[in-house]
C-alpha cells in the first residue's frame, strides 16, 4: 500500500464514527461488589461540554457464584497466584465480550451499529500513594528499578479484563484501561466520575453534588455558573464496601448486601467501635483523595473492633455501625467542600441509593439537601457508571480530552486503550 492510499477498514470505521455528530457506545462496569457485569448502551452526541447522553438500554448480567468466587480470589488482596491472574485477565474478556453479545441480541441491536465498546474491567488492586506501601521483596525477588523514586511513591492501579480479548470476540473495536492515562498526567487513578459529572451535569446555575454510593463513596462538587469556585472531587471513604462484607459474614442467606437497610435498621450503633473507624485518617485528609477496599478492609474493621472492645458485637448492631460510618464521613466531606447544604441539590447514583436507612442518615445528616433523582435528568443512576465509561470513550474518540488531574486546567489527555478487532 503507497503512502497516499486509503486507510485500512478497521481505521475508517473508526475515523468515520469520530466525524460523526453521534456515536453509539457500549459502556461497562464490574465493581467491587462482583455482582455482576453492567452494560449500557448509550447513544452519544457531541463532545466536551456539549456532550449529550441517551441511555437506549442497559441492564446488569450477574456473575454466577463460580465466577464470583474466580474474582474474590484476586480483587483486592495482598498476595495473589500470578498464574491466577495472568489467566484471569484473558478469561474475564472474553467472558465480558460474551455478556455483551448476549445483551445486544436480547435488545435486537445488530453488533455492527455499535461503534465501540467503552470497559472499565475489574480492580484488583487499587494503591494510591498515600494509602498502601509497597511490599518488601520476598523469596530473593530483587526490588523493582528505581524511576526517579521508589514504587511506594507512585500511585498505582490494575484494572483485569483484556480489550484484545473482548474486542475479538464482539467485534468491535473497544476502549479499555482507563485509569492509567489520569495516573499519567498526575491524577490518584480514581474517582473517574468527576470528569464526566462536568460534563453532563455542569453549566448550570444550581450547585450541585453528584454523589456515587457503590463500594467506597464519591463525590463531585459543581458550585454552578455563577460562581467562580473551582470544583471539588474525590472519594470519602467507604460506602457499601464494609457493609456488604459484615452482611456475607454475619447474613449469608441476605445474597450479600443489606437489602433496603433493614438488617442495620434493627441494629444499634455502637459508639465505640464509630469512634474507633472515624478516626482514621485518611478521613481527616482534604480532597481530592482517591481510596479503595485495599485499605477499608475487613482487617481495619477487625482492629477497630478488637480496640473498642466489641469483638463480640451481633451482625446487627455490626452492620448498623458501619452504615452510620458511611453516613457521617459522607456528610462530613460534602460539609466541609460546600458549608451550608440548605437548598444543595444532591444526586446520587450507585447500589447505596436504594438502602433506606442509609438515606434516611444522610437526609438527617444534611438538613436543607435537595434531593434530585438522577433519571430524571435521562441517566439511570444505576447503569451511571457504565455510562461513565462511554462518555469517557466518546471523548478519547471525538473529543479534546480532559484537564488531568480534574478542575487542574492542565493539558487535556484522553483516556483508554484502543484494542481493535482485526
Amino acid at each position: 500500500m503507497s503512502m497516499h492510499s486509503s486507510p485500512p477498514a478497521r481505521w475508517a470505521r473508526l475515523m468515520a464514527a469520530a466525524g460523526r455528530p453521534e456515536r453509539r457506545i457500549v459502556g461497562l462496569m464490574s465493581g467491587t461488589s462482583l455482582d455482576g457485569l453492567d452494560i449500557a448502551l448509550c447513544r452519544i452526541a457531541g463532545h466536551g461540554p456539549a456532550t449529550r447522553v441517551t441511555v437506549e438500554q442497559w441492564l446488569t448480567t450477574p456473575y454466577t457464584p463460580a465466577q464470583r468466587e474466580y474474582l474474590r480470589g484476586v480483587v483486592s488482596v495482598d498476595t495473589v497466584s500470578l498464574a491466577a491472574l495472568t489467566r484471569l485477565h484473558g478469561w474475564l474478556g472474553e467472558l465480558h465480550g460474551r455478556m455483551v453479545l448476549a445483551a445486544l441480541d436480547g435488545w435486537g441491536v445488530r453488533p455492527e451499529t455499535v461503534d465501540a465498546v467503552a470497559s472499565h474491567g475489574q480492580t484488583v488492586f487499587h494503591a494510591p500513594a498515600a494509602q498502601v506501601a509497597a511490599p518488601a521483596p520476598q523469596g530473593g525477588a530483587p526490588a523493582a528499578p528505581d524511576a526517579g523514586g521508589e514504587p511506594a511513591s507512585r500511585h498505582a492501579t490494575l484494572q483485569i479484563g483484556d480489550g484484545d480479548r473482548l474486542a475479538v470476540v464482539t467485534g468491535l473495536a473497544t476502549f479499555s484501561d482507563f485509569r492509567q492515562k489520569e495516573i499519567a498526567g498526575g491524577g490518584q487513578g480514581a474517582p473517574l466520575a468527576p470528569y464526566v459529572d462536568a460534563l453532563l451535569f455542569g453549566g448550570v446555575p444550581q450547585a450541585r453534588v453528584l454523589l456515587n454510593l457503590g463500594g467506597i463513596a464519591n463525590i463531585t462538587w459543581l458550585p454552578g455558573s455563577a460562581s467562580h469556585a473551582a470544583p471539588v472531587a474525590g472519594d470519602t471513604g467507604p460506602a457499601n464496601t464494609l457493609i456488604d462484607w459484615a452482611v456475607r459474614r454475619h447474613f449469608p442467606q441476605a445474597q450479600g448486601f443489606d437489602p433496603e437497610g433493614r438488617l442495620a435498621a434493627e441494629g444499634r450503633v455502637h459508639a465505640g467501635l464509630l469512634t474507633a473507624l472515624a478516626a482514621h485518617p485518611f478521613f481527616a485528609q482534604p480532597l481530592p483523595k482517591s481510596t479503595g477496599p485495599e485499605l477499608f478492609s475487613p482487617a481495619l474493621v477487625e482492629r477497630a473492633l478488637f480496640d473498642a472492645g466489641a469483638a463480640g458485637l451481633s451482625g446487627h448492631d455490626l452492620v448498623a455501625t458501619l452504615t452510620r460510618l458511611t453516613v457521617d464521613t459522607v456528610a462530613q466531606a460534602i460539609r466541609r467542600v460546600v458549608g451550608d447544604t440548605a437548598a444543595l441539590e444532591l444526586l446520587v447514583s450507585g447500589g447505596g441509593l436504594h438502602n433506606r436507612t442509609l438515606r434516611e442518615g444522610l437526609e438527617q445528616a444534611l438538613p436543607g439537601i435537595r434531593w434530585r433523582e438522577l433519571a430524571a435528568l435521562g441517566i439511570p443512576p444505576d447503569a451511571k457508571e457504565a455510562v461513565l465509561f462511554a462518555v469517557l470513550a466518546n471523548e478519547a474518540l471525538a473529543g479534546a480530552g480532559f484537564a488531568v488531574p480534574f478542575g487542574s486546567g492542565g493539558r487535556p489527555l484522553g483516556f483508554g486503550k484502543l484494542s481493535l478487532p482485526d
